[in-house]
């Protein structure tokens, strides 16, 4: 079966690479399958080609507990990139800031690291007004001061993309595709799962749940976690996804 290949002329330096990183560093926990690297180039990314079928209750209570279990398998550090790789990674064409040490905590890392290098940029493109960038600085300034942070903080091993489309489903069950991945919250994964939706999503958490037990108060932190994926929307294609950040900051302020 001929590869699926993903190509991009005048690619950053690591671009595919770090890619293809995060892929063995999901892959190795072996609890779900990943896009299986066939070759790697500055500018090009090669995958075994994965047949989809329809996706099945059964397959996303697999979901659930695989990732569970990717997660449990942690992370040097919040921040921390995947194994054999140095330096930032991407999400979809933006940077992602990796950390090569330890910093003070996982609310610190999410407001500097996953919420700051985007809101000048979304304000810059239009997708975010003045009053929106101060309601999402006070968000930051609230998780920086411990006002505002999430239980049970420990590094878990993150896709950190993780909406729908970047899971494919087999007749072998869920493939991961197209990570961002690094050390984070376990909670962000989840709150990208349900930012734009997943077919039995319901029974995906219930069985994370049942394999990991969630932390009482998760689902009230959803928005919180969906600001990084938001904030990156708005500062690529602006429009309603700053308003979308803005409403979920709300929330919190």
């Amino acid at each position: 079966m001929t590869p699926f290949e993903k190509s991009r002329s005048g690619a950053p330096p690591g671009f595919f690479a770090v890619e293809a990183a995060g892929l063995a560093w999901l892959g190795a926990v072996e609890a779900l399958r990943v896009g299986q690297v066939v070759d790697v180039t500055a500018d090009r990314l090669r995958l075994d080609r994965v047949v989809e079928v329809p996706p099945t209750a059964s397959a996303a209570e697999q979901l659930g507990r695989g990732l569970a279990r990717v997660h449990r398998a942690g992370a040097p550090h919040h921040g921390a990139p995947p194994d054999g790789w140095t330096g930032d990674g991407f999400i979809a064409t933006l940077p992602l800031p990796h950390l090569d040490h330890a910093g003070p905590g996982w609310a610190e890392f999410y407001a500097g690291s996953r919420l700051s290098p985007y809101v000048g940029i979304a304000a810059d493109h239009g997708g975010l007004d003045d009053d929106g960038v101060r309601t999402i600085e006070r968000v930051m300034s609230r998780l920086v001061d411990g006002r505002l942070s999430a239980p049970d903080a420990e590094p878990a091993r993150l896709h950190g993309d993780l909406w729908s489309g970047n899971i494919l489903w087999s007749a072998d069950g869920p493939v991961l595709i197209d990570p961002a991945a690094h050390g984070g919250h376990r909670e962000t994964d989840l709150a990208m799962l349900d930012l734009f939706g997943l077919p039995h999503l319901d029974r995906v958490l219930a069985a994370y749940d049942e394999t990991w037990q969630l932390d009482d108060g998760w689902r009230e932190r959803v928005p919180l976690h969906q600001l990084h994926p938001l904030l990156v929307h708005a500062a690529l294609f602006g429009g309603g996804y700053g308003a979308q950040a803005v409403a979920a900051a709300r929330r919190y302020v």
